[in-house]
């Protein structure tokens, strides 16, 4: 007798350490080369891309750049939604990590400005843009995989796992620049904010390079990976969507609306505290426009100092996004970011002391609001076009947020003769906007992925059934 038909329910399942790696280890990839990107913007690439402009011009520039990956993540969004709400999440994770890494691995071996002139510049803008095309996908690919996998009464405590690779790829990247910065220290008498002649020379390419070894793992580990079982039914259903983007424009707007300002004040936050930060630190404090004097290796090492409180408070709120569900907690917490947005000036002004404070209390904050947001996105949005749909809503809040905050900080600190005030005040009325869409929004934390739909009240799937088609 012919073997009996495999039932979804005996699908093949990734076991919970699988799912927790996986959705761990390409997101802590994924950023670590989105934060040496970072890094170098502040503290290699204004001299050796922009070397015609004064300081503040140059660094206004490479944070341009820096910001420009942030318009090309919505379409990777799109492209790699696409792509996963039709083929399925496990190839596309894939495609997004490869891009991501060969990307970041060809800004290691790029010219100079003064080895090919413009030329240099306009590749690294390319692999910048391919940078942000890759990040575009990868996100909302591994909050899936961990959410799709997970038992409804913890999808926020699995969803904080992709969160998690934020601080741990800020970590090692800027803890990699550190090393070789030690290794290759400024000459007797030199300025100790500014980077030595040899990591100029070469130092500064390590990091890049380095991203080679940490994505052939990551790719290891992604292959091994099998469809989440609500994907599958729902293409064994039948109604994966030809045209998710269409769909979720059509059915969703809403929620890619509210998801999309949801997002707003943890990108900001998030962008300040790690590349306005590192900026604002180093500079020296009777420069044209003043900062808080800090030497490289010592302000790096108080922001990995606040990015391990950014770790923990990305756990810790899994639990309770799960236990009080993501709007209350998110309401709380943003309400707290306004507040911290107030208080910079007075913190700041306390000395070292304060300076660590500040850096503590915001990435406190940054890990609150941004580990509940592993399952929130996701779970707006139906299993059809849940992929396109989280994805665009988190991205484009990357461009409304984190391609602009660090100019506009500038421009910002500038404006106030170095002081923060205005950069705070930013903060906070960023948090304003999130804090009223999520007033607006109803809570998701009940929802059932299997059953394909949104929480009501902000906006049911249309059932039109001409939009599905066979797999």
């Amino acid at each position: 007798m012919p073997a009996p038909a495999t039932s979804p329910a005996q699908a093949p399942a990734n076991s919970r350490s699988r799912v927790l790696v996986a959705s761990l280890i390409g997101t802590t990839i994924e950023f670590y080369d989105f934060y040496i990107y970072a890094t170098a913007a502040v503290l290699v690439f204004p001299s050796l891309f922009f070397p015609n402009s004064d300081p503040t011009t140059a660094l206004l520039s490479s944070f341009a750049v820096f910001g420009a990956a942030m318009v090309a993540r919505p379409i990777g969004a799109v492209v790699f939604g696409h792509l996963g709400d039709r083929l399925g999440r496990k190839g596309t994770l894939v495609a997004s990590l490869l891009t991501m890494g060969i990307a970041t691995f060809l800004i290691g071996v790029l010219p100079t400005y003064e080895q090919a002139g413009w030329i240099a510049t306009a590749l690294l803008v390319l692999m910048r843009l391919a940078q942000g095309f890759a990040l575009g996908g990868e996100w909302s690919g591994a909050a899936l995989v961990a959410t799709e996998n997970a038992p409804k009464n913890k999808r926020a405590l699995y969803g904080t796992f992709p969160q998690l690779g934020a601080p741990l790829g800020f970590i090692i990247g800027n803890g990699l620049f550190l090393i070789i910065g030690a290794l290759l220290p400024s000459s007797a008498g030199a300025d100790p904010s500014q980077p030595s002649e040899a990591f100029l020379a070469w130092g500064w390419r390590i990091p890049f390079l380095f991203s080679a070894v940490m994505v052939a793992i990551g790719l290891w580990v992604r292959m091994r990976l099998v469809e989440a079982p609500v994907f599958s039914k729902t293409r064994e259903a039948g109604l994966v969507r030809k045209l998710p983007l269409a769909t979720v424009v059509r059915s969703h707007w809403k929620q890619l609306v509210l998801g999309t300002f949801f997002m707003l004040a943890t990108y900001v936050l998030f962008y300040l505290m790690t590349t306005f930060s590192l900026s604002y630190g180093r500079t020296a404090k009777d420069a044209a426009v003043p900062g808080l004097g800090y030497s490289y290796t010592t302000f790096v090492l108080m922001l990995i100092f606040g990015v391990l409180f950014f770790a923990a408070f990305t756990l810790i709120s899994g639990p309770l996004a799960d236990k009080y569900g993501r709007r209350s907690t998110l309401i709380w917490v943003t309400a707290a970011i306004l507040v911290f947005g107030l208080v910079w000036v007075p913190l700041i002004g306390m000395g070292t002391l304060g300076v660590v404070l500040w850096l503590v209390l915001g990435f406190t904050l940054m890990g609150m609001t941004f580990g509940p947001m592993g399952a929130l996105l996701p779970e707006l949005f139906p299993t059809s076009v849940r992929y396109t749909g989280s994805g665009i809503s988190y991205n484009v809040s990357s461009i409304l947020g984190a391609a602009v905050a660090p100019f506009i900080a500038v421009a910002l600190w500038e404006a106030a003769d170095g002081s923060p005030w205005l950069v705070g005040v930013y903060l906070s009325s960023m948090a304003l906007l999130t804090l009223v869409s999520l007033l607006i929004g109803k809570e998701t934390k009940d929802i059932d992925l299997d059953e394909g739909e949104a929480p009501a009240g902000v906006g049911q799937e249309s059932r039109d059934e001409s939009a599905a088609v066979a797999p």
